[in-house]
Parts: C-alpha cells; structure tokens; sequence
C-alpha cells in the first residue's frame, strides 16, 4: 500500500488531473487502506466486496436483535 500512498501524493502535489485505480485488490482490509490512502476506484473480485458486507460482531449483534424481536409477547402499539 506504500505505492499508492506516494502515487496518490505525487498526483496531488502536481495538481495532475487523474484518477488513482487500485487494481486486483484481494483482501477487504486492503480496500479500506486504499481508500483512506486516497484512492478513486477499487477492482476486486466479487468475493471480496461480498467479504466487506460482513463482520463477526455484525453478525452476532443482528442475530441477537432478530432473537429478541421475535421474542416480543405484545406489538408496540398495543403498549
């Protein structure tokens, strides 16, 4: 990622008109990295983007907010 990191200075220290394309990216955390470095676009295979959507706290924390919404005896109107 230190690559992209002075690509994307250089570009800004000339002011050039461009776009910095971070290519073949195989891991989610990489795409972060190349966000926060200031890159414009990511190619990836489908994999990851679908990797980038999940997380293990997400996960469980959704699970547990269904367990408990479907464990609700009365709707919230009948309150």
């Amino acid at each position: 990622m230190g690559l992209i990191e002075e690509i994307v200075q250089i570009y800004a220290n000339y002011d050039f008109d461009t776009e910095v394309l971070v290519a073949s990216v195989r891991h989610p955390l990489h795409v972060t990295q190349a966000a926060k470095l200031g890159a414009d676009i990511c190619t990836m295979p489908f994999k990851v983007l679908k990797q980038m959507y999940h997380h293990p706290l997400t996960d469980s924390g959704l699970e547990k907010f269904l367990k408990d919404w479907q464990g609700r005896k009365q709707p919230v109107a009948a309150r």
